[in-house]
C-alpha cells in the first residue's frame, strides 16, 4: 500500500515555483566551463558570469554554449510548470494559477542567474535567462525582442545596448500580443513579469550605462 499514488495530485505554488526555479537559475554554467578550461572567469573582462565575458574567455563558441544553457534555465522551469499534469486532473484550479505559476518560475530561474545563491549573489545580467524563460511563456515577443537586439548590437556595436533595447522590447511585444491574440486575464502574470525584467534590465546593466555615457564601453569583439 505504500506504493499506491497518491490521489491528490502535486499541486503547485508561486512561492514553490519560485523557489524551485531559482536553485537552478543559481547554477553559472559560464564559470563551470570557464574553470574547466582553467580559467577564473571572475578575473576576465567585466568578470560577469554571462555569455558575453564568457566569450572573452571561451571564444565565440563557448559564448554561444553559455547562453544556451543559460536560456535553458529559464526555460525549463517555465515550460514545465505550464504543462504540468496537475492543471488538467484538477478541474478546481484557475486557468489563471497555471501561467502565474510559470511566470514567477521563469523569473526566479532570472533571479537566480543574476543573484546565485551558489555564488556570493554575483552572477550575470540575465538576458539569456530571461529569453528562454519568454520562450515558454510567449515566444513570438522572444524572437521580436531578439531580432531588435540583434539588430541593434549589429549597428552600435555594444551588446550591452542591444539587451537594453531587449528589455524595452520583450513587455512592449507580450502586451501586443496579449491584445491581439489573448484578451482574458489568464497570462496577466506574465506581463507583469516582462514589465519588471524591463526595468531590472537597466539596473543589471548599470555599469554598463555609466561606461556608455563615459565612451568607455567595449564593443562587440573587443576582449579586453
Amino acid at each position: 500500500m505504500f506504493l499506491q499514488p497518491s490521489p491528490t495530485p502535486f499541486l503547485p505554488s508561486p512561492l514553490l515555483s519560485f523557489l524551485g526555479a531559482y536553485l537552478l537559475g543559481s547554477i553559472s554554467f559560464a564559470l563551470l566551463l570557464a574553470k574547466i578550461r582553467g580559467v577564473n572567469l571572475r578575473e576576465i573582462g567585466s568578470g560577469n558570469l554571462g555569455a558575453t565575458n564568457a566569450g572573452r574567455a571561451l571564444g565565440p563558441g563557448g559564448a554561444v554554449l553559455v547562453y544556451l544553457l543559460d536560456a535553458l534555465k529559464g526555460f525549463l522551469p517555465a515550460w514545465f510548470l505550464l504543462n504540468l499534469a496537475a492543471w488538467d486532473s484538477s478541474e478546481s484550479l484557475p486557468e489563471s494559477l497555471r501561467w502565474t505559476c510559470a511566470a514567477w518560475a521563469g523569473f526566479g530561474a532570472w533571479c537566480g542567474h543574476v543573484w546565485p545563491i551558489y555564488h556570493k549573489f554575483k552572477g550575470g545580467k540575465g538576458v539569456a535567462t530571461l529569453s528562454g524563460a519568454f520562450l515558454a511563456l510567449q515566444p513570438m515577443a522572444v524572437l521580436i525582442a531578439g531580432i531588435a537586439l540583434a539588430v541593434t548590437a549589429k549597428l552600435t556595436r555594444f551588446m550591452s545596448v542591444g539587451s537594453l533595447v531587449f528589455g524595452i522590447s520583450l513587455p512592449v511585444a507580450v502586451a501586443f500580443l496579449s491584445s491581439e491574440a489573448r484578451p482574458n486575464a489568464d497570462q496577466e502574470t506574465v506581463l507583469y513579469f516582462a514589465l519588471i525584467a524591463a526595468g531590472l534590465t537597466f539596473w543589471t546593466h548599470r555599469t554598463n550605462i555609466a561606461r556608455l555615457l563615459k565612451g568607455e564601453e567595449n564593443p562587440v569583439g573587443n576582449k579586453s
